[in-house]
């Protein structure tokens, strides 16, 4: 049987996989349902949203992982500056958002302002298609991440907008660090933070 939760170096071709996987594994998500309100063309959305934000921007300036069932997105602070989308995602994105990309674009400013200053390994996305939930792939590629932050002897930073998922990185030793009404009347946000671990800590 191969090791499905054994977290691989994502590709650009592995884009279509990542945008379906993301696209399940976010569709119950407070923020991504302000986003894409109407269910009967959210998954599509989704799957168009992820695809892009992978294949334009984080395959190239971040640490992007995957497994059979799930993907994730870290950003080292030596990629930050550049790990930002250029005018050519942005146009893609507001095409997709429609009526909703101002209400993306004063999201994304919201959060940037709540961004800590010091070094720090971002985690942008993390997310597992419901169908493969309990098989620990998410875990596998939070561990993975986390692994490469502790060896850099930096802390990591999160942000979710889906309460019932803070328990799981607390398991993983993050804390809530504030939490972020996004505006618009949209969702909260809960920002989290983990202090490096050194191999001793567990």
């Amino acid at each position: 049987m191969p090791r499905t939760n054994t977290p691989e170096t994502a590709t650009p071709h592995d884009a279509p996989l990542i945008g379906r996987t993301l696209a399940r594994a976010f569709d119950d998500d407070p923020m991504m349902r302000w986003f894409f309100p109407d269910g009967a063309s959210r998954e599509a959305g989704l799957g168009r949203y992820f695809t892009t934000i992978f294949a334009r921007q984080y395959v190239h300036h971040g640490v992007c992982e995957r497994t059979e069932a799930a993907a994730a997105f870290w950003v080292p602070p030596e990629a930050q500056a550049k790990a930002v989308p250029d005018a050519e995602t942005i146009r893609q994105l507001q095409n997709l958002l429609g009526d909703r990309a101002g209400l993306f674009r004063d999201a994304v400013e919201t959060a940037a302002q709540h961004t800590p200053q010091e070094p720090h390994w971002y985690l942008a996305v993390i997310g597992a298609d419901p169908a493969a939930q309990g098989q620990g792939q998410g875990a596998a590629l939070l561990r993975s991440g986390l692994a490469k932050a502790d060896a850099a002897g930096l802390p990591a930073y999160l942000e979710s907008s889906k309460p019932s998922n803070l328990p799981f990185y607390e398991h993983f030793g993050f804390t809530v660090r504030a939490e972020l009404r996004l505006p618009g009347e949209g969702p909260v946000l809960r920002a989290m933070w983990r202090e490096p671990r050194r191999p001793a800590d567990g």
